[in-house]
């Protein structure tokens, strides 16, 4: 009989796209990965430029550019305009269809 506090990770499949619509708390992640990437981005630029060694010096500035990557790429994820996206939701139309007919009658 499996523990429940089996040692195996639970198996999920990876998310194929970003969700279109970005939560309060999705938000506040995604601000914190930006802050992280763009330190540690500064950080490799600052070392790589006392850098002596051109071998150190090169590797540096490739693992600050991955970071720099890695920030645009989140910061990609935060173009959307969330109540266009909202607006465009089968889901939310109708309870905001509901909601609106609700309030037309009182």
């Amino acid at each position: 009989m499996p523990s429940i506090l089996s040692s195996k990770p639970f198996a999920q499949a990876p998310i194929p796209e970003p969700p279109k619509v970005i939560s309060t708390k999705d938000l506040s992640y995604l601000k914190d990965a930006l802050s992280w990437e763009l330190i540690a981005f500064k950080k490799l630029h600052a070392f790589a430029q006392q850098a002596t060694d051109p071998q150190v010096k090169q590797c540096l500035e490739q693992q600050g550019q991955m970071h720099q990557r890695h920030y645009q790429k989140l910061l990609s994820h935060l173009q959307n305009n969330n109540t266009a996206v909202m607006a465009t939701i089968p889901q939310m139309q109708s309870q905001q269809q509901q909601s609106q007919q609700q309030q037309q009658m009182q």
